[in-house]
């Protein structure tokens, strides 16, 4: 069977965007952006960005954040860390922005979260905790009921 042009080249690219996740799925806690990231697989910053989220339905911001947020909530189950320290501990540089994204994705602030999580889930071992509490992506966490006047 051969292949085209077309074809191997798309094939090449979702090589160079597997490494790209690969490496924000190991380096989450590290200062990374598009930049650095498409500099490390010879791509243009917005071309990666289009490539990306074409192959994987999210940003690769989106991406990143959605690990280091999975990172964080377990981290807050352990609960020896305060949510300042959680936040730089993931790599994130603005509480503000960990807090509003953490809310977003999970459904409450941290520290909502890591006051649940110390009140524990009495008979769930911790594997099952860890995967019924991960983050979804690509679908935010369900807005409320609305407040009626």
């Amino acid at each position: 069977m051969s292949t085209t042009p077309a074809s191997e080249q798309r094939r090449r690219e979702l090589v160079l965007l597997r490494r790209v996740r690969d490496r924000m799925d190991r380096e989450y806690a590290q200062p990374l952006d598009v930049e650095a990231l498409a500099r490390g697989v010879h791509l243009s910053a917005g071309h990666l960005s289009r490539a990306f989220k074409a192959a994987y339905g999210e940003s690769p911001y989106s991406y990143l954040m959605t690990r280091r947020i999975e990172r964080a909530m377990a981290l807050l189950r352990r609960g020896d860390l305060s949510v300042t320290d959680v936040c730089f501990e993931v790599g994130c540089q603005s509480l503000g922005t960990f807090s509003t994204r953490f809310t977003e994705l999970v459904g409450m602030p941290p520290s909502e979260y890591k006051r649940q999580a110390q009140q524990g889930a009495p008979g769930l071992p911790q594997c099952v905790v860890k995967q019924v509490t991960r983050p979804v992506r690509n679908r935010e966490a369900p807005a409320g009921d609305p407040l009626l006047a």
